[in-house]
């Protein structure tokens, strides 16, 4: 049996989901609620259920609820919060590798890797918005990535909208909420000149929870991920919509969850039609942990838009235009053996991607050794994670690289106010 048949199998005789996280909870909100940040997180930035449906409600503890700390205009049709709701989140690492190739280095102090400004909050009675921009990602100003408008409960049909930038992946595991040093891969992967992943795009998403228990997610986005606009002020570059949808189901203490995703990308008069589907999983381990699954198959008509030729080969030296399958997927655990209000934390990640030609694209992460595109990759991590205060989560992470043989060791803070 081959190995994604394998995996597969393994995935869908545990296969559980998760409900959709639509946002961070940050710092601001704990301030305008007086609370503890573990209201929200178990670890930050890790959200509990509490979280979860505070997300869900449009930051609010309850969908409704009276309005705090807003100034009194005597306009009734004004809701003006007080103060401009504004957080900051600092992530900082020491990487070090025990064999240093391509363009690595031994050691490389990442101080810092990750600021961000986040501000999120109410604008009227279930219209509610978040935002974050990134000051600087990996040495760079990376600009907007998550900013939205969300309507909760439109017309009173249970229906919760989200429209702006986003994650597509966001209805099954969230990346940004991750403890892990290492990505969320499958999630991140690309194919060929195609520019379409699970990662970051525009368009709507709408949420339903139609019976206790059941949630459906539908999303219809460009395909085309954050690039700048073209010159006639046009993000897409083609008249088609890629669409997403996801179903999760209670079993008990478990949760089953599929998606499906559909979209075309052209260039040059070449459309490129790729499809990806998956189940995804959260298995509770008692009182003390979680295991998370995720799988996704994707197959891409012509990833290379008609571009194979004698003159310009593709990878594999390839003359003909051509599809591609790619199987990829993660396994996560995460133990919390002093409950999930503890201090102490425990994570493994396993990332698996797996080609049948080398089309994958080198953004999966430190793959840095020339140009050209993976055929596989495959990670395991473990990590361990301490918080020193609510908001300031130390951690330390050994992870080792199967195809490369090479082994990752990081330490690092994030902290939040």
């Amino acid at each position: 049996m081959r190995s994604w048949v394998r995996s597969l199998a393994l995935v869908v005789v545990t296969v559980v989901g998760v409900m959709p996280r639509s946002a961070l909870a940050i710092p601001a909100f704990a301030r305008k609620y007086r609370v503890s940040c573990m209201q929200c997180h178990a670890p930050v930035p890790r959200l509990n259920a509490f979280g979860e449906a505070f997300a869900g409600n449009g930051f609010e503890f309850a969908v409704g609820e009276p309005p705090r700390d807003t100034v009194a205009t005597g306009d009734a049709l004004l809701r003006l919060q007080s103060d401009l709701p504004l957080a900051i989140r600092y992530d900082a690492y020491l990487r070090g590798l025990t064999k240093a190739t391509g363009n690595d280095n031994a050691i490389d102090f990442q101080t810092p890797w990750v600021i961000k400004l986040l501000s999120g909050g109410q604008v009227a009675d279930k219209i509610s918005y978040y935002i974050y921009f990134l000051l600087m990602e990996r040495g760079e100003v990376a600009g907007l990535e998550d900013a939205y408008l969300q309507f909760t409960d439109v017309a009173g049909t249970g229906v919760s909208l989200i429209v702006g930038q986003f994650q597509v992946s966001d209805p099954l595991f969230k990346r940004e909420l991750r403890l892990e040093y290492e990505d969320y891969q499958a999630y991140r992967v690309r194919v060929g000149l195609a520019t379409a992943d699970l990662t970051y795009d525009r368009g709507i998403t709408g949420l339903w929870s139609p019976r206790e228990g059941t949630d459906l997610a539908f999303e219809l986005v460009n395909g085309r991920g954050l690039n700048q606009a073209s010159g006639n002020r046009q993000y897409d570059g083609d008249n088609g919509k890629s669409g997403f949808v996801r179903l999760s189901q209670d079993i008990g203490s478990l949760r089953v969850g599929a998606f499906g995703y559909r979209g075309k990308e052209s260039e040059g008069g070449v459309r490129n039609t790729i499809s990806m589907w998956g189940p995804d999983a959260t298995v509770p381990l008692g009182s003390f942990g979680e295991f998370n699954l995720s799988f996704v198959r994707r197959t891409d008509s012509d990833p290379f838009f008609g571009t194979c030729s004698t003159a310009t080969p593709c990878p594999g030296n390839v003359t003909s235009p051509f599809s591609t399958t790619v199987n990829s997927g993660f396994a996560e655990a995460v133990f919390w053996p002093q409950g999930p209000t503890g201090r102490l934390f425990f994570t493994a990640l396993y990332n698996w991607v797996d080609s049948d030609q080398p089309v994958v694209s080198l953004r999966l992460g430190e793959q840095d050794e020339g140009t050209g595109y993976l055929s596989k990759y495959q990670t395991a991590t473990g990590g361990i994670h301490y918080l020193l205060k609510r908001n300031v989560r130390l951690m330390g992470e050994a992870g080792w690289d199967f195809e490369r043989e090479n082994m990752r060791l990081v330490l690092g803070t994030m902290l939040a106010f």
